[in-house]
């Protein structure tokens, strides 16, 4: 009987560890045409400043469109973050330094598409 109960209990847990999920939360970005390359490179900096600046922030990392087929719609920057949770999601957003990061950056984007999701296996 214990030997039926052991893999139990670990499928058990690894279905918990996973029922909630890790919380992506992806951002595009679309700079305004008159957007210079000094003030994308400060959007660009100013982001990837924000993990040490917010604990929350389990992983993140950028990039910029490398589309083959031209089908990124004018997107050209994409940032990928992972929080342990919906609720750490919910702190980032109206943390000081990611407000701050907003009205600093907003100003030279023209379009930005964000799209949040549980991570599942």
């Amino acid at each position: 009987m214990l030997r039926l109960l052991i893999p139990a209990a670990i499928l058990l847990s690894s279905v918990l560890s996973h029922a909630g999920g890790e919380f992506r939360h992806v951002v595009m970005f679309k700079f305004k045409d008159s957007a210079t390359p000094e003030q994308v490179a400060a959007v660009e900096k100013a982001f990837a400043e924000l993990p040490a600046k917010i604990d929350e922030i389990v992983d993140f990392e950028w990039g910029t469109s490398a589309s083959a087929d031209g089908r990124d719609n004018g997107f050209t920057h994409c940032v990928f973050m992972t929080f342990k949770d919906k609720s750490d999601l919910e702190t980032y957003l109206p943390h000081p330094a990611h407000v701050a990061f907003k009205q600093a950056s907003l100003p030279v984007i023209e379009k930005l598409m964000v799209l949040d999701y549980i991570a599942k296996d």
